[in-house]
């Protein structure tokens, strides 16, 4: 079956907001990643979906060359400018998909990543496509944050983000349904451990990592966290986006005299499969 056009609206204004507003992953996983794998410095990585590279950027150190593919060139441009100010020169920025593999004469790699990125793809096809370019004994990883049933820390002692109220802004603004791009954002149903299983990878692991429990917040980095996502990407707000900043601040305001919030993404949960 063909895979459905890519919507070039879905992410459009958001890659300056990426890199700076989304909270990073567990502080342990490249370590991990690097143990479990063998990883010395040498081969080469793929990041599918790749954003402006937090993984590729990430886990640069421990490969010969990293590629990074995304269907959004501000994300790639965004991602080349944050790899030469980090001094990551081994980082190659392609446009393309996940669904995109097949033709795009990749080569083989030791490790696969998605990062927050898989549910965007047509999810068996894309795994057996990533299978066919995956080394012997090399991986697929999906990388997302996890927050069900895991117990939330202390924290360091700030009011938490208010998700829900925020959620009743942005419906006012842009109705009940999560936005995304020119539709409305629909999650896959089967889980993404079904996929792998009905995969040639067959098997996987499920590796849960602590995430980070210190991250502090203002106002305008929740803005710009929102402004990072599908579903509240600037566009969408049209002519009423300055009214939507202003009615957000000003609830924050209130939830947080101090202008501080905490905010806990979660643990960290790897899905590996490895060939």
């Amino acid at each position: 079956m063909e895979a459905k056009p890519y919507d070039p609206s879905l992410y459009e204004g958001a890659a300056a907001y990426y890199a700076r507003a989304r909270p990073p992953y567990s502080a342990a996983l490249v370590a991990t990643l690097t143990a479990r794998l063998g990883l010395d410095g040498s081969g080469r990585m793929l990041d599918v979906g790749s954003g402006p590279g937090i993984l590729a950027l990430a886990f640069a150190d421990q490969f010969a060359e990293v590629v990074a593919i995304d269907p959004d060139s501000d994300m790639l441009a965004e991602g080349a400018r944050l790899a030469r100010a980090a001094g990551k020169h081994n980082v190659r920025w392609l446009a393309g998909r996940g669904e995109d593999i097949p033709g795009l004469d990749l080569g083989t790699f030791q490790l696969v990543t998605f990062g927050q990125s898989f549910h965007w793809t047509d999810r068996l096809p894309t795994t057996e496509a990533v299978y066919a370019i995956t080394r012997p004994g090399g991986a697929l990883a999906i990388i997302s944050h996890t927050s069900a049933d895991r117990p939330a820390p202390d924290g360091p002692g700030l009011s938490r983000i208010p998700l829900a109220e925020i959620d009743d802004v942005l419906a006012r603004f842009l109705g009940p349904h999560r936005r995304a791009g020119q539709g409305l954002r629909k999650l896959p149903l089967e889980p993404h451990q079904e996929v792998l299983r009905a995969s040639r990878f067959g098997t996987h692991e499920r590796i849960v990592l602590p995430g980070r429990d210190d991250l502090v917040r203002t106002p305008d980095d929740i803005l710009a966290s929102l402004y990072s996502t599908s579903f509240a990407v600037p566009h969408l707000f049209g002519e009423r986006r300055q009214e939507f900043e202003q009615e957000l601040h000003g609830m924050l305001a209130e939830r947080s005299p101090s202008g501080l919030f905490w905010e806990w993404p979660g643990d960290t949960e790897v899905l590996l499969a490895v060939r």
